[in-house]
């Protein structure tokens, strides 16, 4: 490979980012031609076709994929170079893609992420609540917090928290029907779960895991569905006590007698790991998860806020 320029480095990030050449080229501040020239200049020198252009864009090559991984890994070297020499968050930057579960996605990490992009406002967050699996060997995603632990040896894992589960109801359903003093009276009440053939994950928690003889009246892929569902008063939902705990008009049913408690996992591929951004976000992601540990098992009503 010829030597080739920072600043070609510099275009093909920017395109492959924002995969769009208008885009790019007013985000670094070139104009298109120029963009044009400098990315076919660094694809003669690698010797690789680093995109594919169609009407949807530009889109990355396997060999663009692969040279993005070490170019973001010298960005990120440079971005650690300037923020310890000047001490300036500010050097950190560029788009960071996260996988969550839709709950906790939603409820719990859409907040603190926001605080996250407000002390880093050169970094955009792209947040995936999803009710599946975010692939993250297919580059869906730059990292993923998930309730099965991933055995892949390419990912970095680690724990980021443990959380409870407990049903919850409006008092107005609990008024209505019969009373509910022990575990057992709970078969006889209306349920909303899960649609069991679309269960994406083995932890995740389902009406038929825990009590099977149970049969739901109504059922949703989305625990976000479910939960509003409850609200209306129609029956009674397992809910993760992050969501059950701040939606209004639900409260917890035997909090004394159910335990059931789950761990979310903090994931990511081992060469995304150590981009800058990603490694801030990690880092912010587990002293949140730590100082929100009682919130997340059901013990505080209130969320911890944490500066980035």
């Amino acid at each position: 490979m010829k030597h080739v320029d920072w600043d070609d480095f510099r275009v093909f990030l920017g395109l492959a980012r924002a995969q769009s050449a208008l885009e790019a080229s007013q985000t670094i501040g070139m104009n298109q031609s120029t963009l044009s020239r400098r990315l076919r200049k660094l694809e003669e020198n690698i010797g690789a076709k680093l995109f594919d252009r169609n009407s949807h864009g530009h889109h990355l090559t396997s060999a663009g994929h692969r040279l993005l991984e070490h170019v973001e890994k010298l960005e990120s070297t440079l971005a650690a170079v300037e923020k310890d020499v000047s001490g300036d968050s500010m050097a950190l930057s560029g788009e960071i893609r996260l996988g969550a579960t839709e709950g906790f996605g939603s409820q719990f990490l859409a907040p603190h992420l926001a605080q996250f992009c407000t002390s880093h406002p050169a970094i955009t967050v792209d947040l995936l609540p999803l009710p599946r699996h975010v692939n993250l060997s297919r580059r869906e995603a730059d990292a993923s917090v998930t309730i099965d632990r991933p055995t892949v040896d390419s990912f970095v894992t680690a724990k980021l928290a443990d959380y409870r589960l407990l049903p919850y109801a409006t008092p107005a359903y609990l008024q209505r029907h019969a009373p509910i003093r022990c575990e057992a009276d709970l078969a006889e009440h209306r349920w909303i779960d899960y649609v069991d053939d679309l269960i994406f994950a083995d932890q995740q928690v389902t009406l038929h895991k825990w009590l099977p003889s149970v049969k739901p009246f109504l059922r949703s892929t989305s625990i976000v569905a479910q939960c509003q569902a409850t609200r209306s008063g129609l029956g009674i939902a397992l809910l993760p006590c992050f969501m059950g705990s701040v939606t209004p008009d639900l409260v917890p049913v035997l909090p004394q007698e159910i335990d059931i408690t789950r761990s979310f996992w903090l994931v990511a591929p081992s060469e995304r790991r150590e981009v800058a951004r990603i490694k801030a976000m990690w880092d912010y992601l587990r002293r949140v998860a730590d100082a929100n540990a009682d919130f997340l098992m059901g013990r505080a009503q209130r969320i911890v806020w944490l500066p980035a």
